[in-house]
């Protein structure tokens, strides 16, 4: 058993985990956060992207032992004081999301992507989802989706 402190959407966190949990299954059973999804077990998909230490990360390819001392987002913490966050309200505003599956993974993906790039190219917005799949849409929305939270993020 290993012990786990983390802090989780700006709450400080104990738990007494397996050493092979990894660190998606500690956020959904453990502290009951069940926006991150679990689509492949495999890192192939993205349904589990969150924000360790302010970087987009695959959490189910993270021990979460790993993630001992780490700050946590999720889904669950995006948004704040009730107003969504902008890529949120994008994904709403331009119905990037059909089944709604992928889209935690991939809010926190564009979100991670926006950090690091403000106004990205549509080349650029390709690459920063590949490693996110989505089933439903054929990612036109969810391109304009990501310019559109650019947009609301102030980016010119």
């Amino acid at each position: 058993m290993a012990k786990v402190e983390l802090k989780i959407n700006g709450k400080q966190h104990s738990y007494d985990v397996e050493d092979r949990t990894l660190l998606v299954n500690l956020i959904r059973d453990s502290a009951q956060l069940t926006g991150t999804h679990v689509g492949c077990d495999t890192s192939q998909c993205g349904a589990c992207t969150i924000h360790m230490n302010g970087v987009a990360v695959k959490s189910c390819a993270v021990l979460a032992a790993q993630a001992n001392g780490a700050d946590i987002t999720t889904i669950e913490g995006m948004a704040k004081n009730g107003k969504l966050h902008p890529v949120q309200q994008a994904f709403t505003e331009c119905h990037a999301l059909q089944c709604g599956f992928c889209t935690p993974g991939m809010i926190m993906a564009v979100a991670g992507l926006l950090k690091d790039n403000p106004k990205p190219t549509d080349e650029e917005i390709y690459h920063g989802l590949e490693g996110n799949l989505c089933r439903c849409t054929g990612y036109i929305n969810i391109v304009k989706a990501v310019k559109k939270s650019a947009e609301l993020m102030g980016a010119k």
